[in-house]
């Protein structure tokens, strides 16, 4: 299952609607007979390129997959359907298929009279597609809230200068973090101030070959000029609409990941409305003492009513420190 769970997580495959998934072909005694993972939307799934490769021998062999097996004729047909028509004998799979579309294949096996094992490893194989569970089960994209600020939680100075408050590694992260998501929103506040590209590039500074979709939330247009127009990457721009409704608007498109990089008024906004799921914080060892804080006004009358951030990890990066966690939910104010 271990070695599944790896090839579903093989480097390079593009962003998409689809989980990524692996399949390991065992022959009755043990050995391998074929591998196979998922390499983006319309192509074939992990078992249908397993089978391909095993062809006739995986009759009576036993298919190892990290998610069970859809039950779901979209782009291609149904893995469920696939594996009984090759002969497997036994399907032993990690993650249950949490997408009502296209769960039942451990059902179906079974009642053809496959021999069904579920959830070995399942926590591991979940880990691979967060953002693809959590919007199958939630209905709308996951918000990762980035944040970069100084230790007094300033993320620009009076002035309004903010670059660069992070040191280089701290950077590179950001385009690591980046390169994760389908979507990075800002406000026109920060998309006027900032002109900031929102794009992902790598060490050399060259434009990665996917992007993200860039999305700006406000009423004010954006010049002609700004970078975002750069034609580098997708632009989206929701002038009145709610942080709800963007979201749904976003997950239309097939957006699954959104990364939240906006000012302290849009963050204050999608906090208030319960829709921020994941924050990484990059703290720089440095006071400003004034300037705009990360986030605006969230009416907390006091420190009972604070939203809690439950902290998942605390990363030295250079002299920056990185701190990832899940937000809490908020009281009603």
């Amino acid at each position: 299952m271990r070695r599944a769970i790896a090839l579903a997580a093989t480097p390079g495959v593009p962003r998409g609607p689809n989980p990524r998934v692996g399949c390991v072909l065992l022959h009755p005694d043990g050995r391998t007979i074929a591998e196979g993972y998922h390499r983006g939307a319309g192509t074939p799934h992990a078992e249908a390129a397993a089978l391909a490769i095993a062809g006739p021998d995986a009759r009576g062999a036993t298919a190892v997959v990290s998610l069970e097996p859809c039950d779901h004729t979209g782009r291609t047909g149904p893995c469920s359907l696939a594996l009984i028509a090759a002969g497997v004998a036994r399907v032993v799979y990690a993650q249950d298929d949490p997408n009502p579309i296209a769960a039942g294949g451990a059902q179906r096996l079974a009642s053809a009279g496959v021999q069904v094992v579920g959830g070995v490893a399942a926590d591991e194989a979940a880990q691979i597609n967060p953002a693809w569970s959590f919007a199958v089960r939630h209905g709308r994209p996951m918000v990762t809230w980035k944040v970069a600020s100084t230790l007094d939680g300033r993320v620009a100075a009076a002035d309004g200068s903010s670059r660069w408050i992070t040191g280089e590694e701290s950077r590179a992260e950001v385009h690591a973090l980046r390169a994760e998501v389908d979507a990075i929103v800002v406000g026109t506040g920060t998309a006027l101030a900032d002109d900031p590209a929102l794009t992902v590039r790598d060490a050399t500074g060259r434009l990665a070959p996917a992007q993200p979709i860039r999305v700006v939330m406000g009423r004010r247009d954006l010049p002609e000029a700004a970078a975002l127009r750069d034609g580098s990457a997708p632009l989206r721009h929701f002038r009145t609409e709610p942080p709800g409704a963007v979201l749904a608007a976003l997950a239309d498109e097939g957006v699954q990941h959104v990364l939240l990089e906006g000012g302290p008024t849009l963050v204050a906004s999608f906090v208030l409305a319960g829709l921020v799921d994941r924050v990484v914080w990059f703290l720089a060892p440095k006071l400003l003492g004034a300037g705009p804080a990360a986030v605006g006004d969230l009416h907390v009358p006091g420190i009972d009513q604070a939203v809690p951030l439950r902290i998942a990890a605390v990363t030295r990066i250079g002299q920056d420190v990185r701190v990832d966690g899940t937000m809490g939910a908020i009281d009603a104010r």
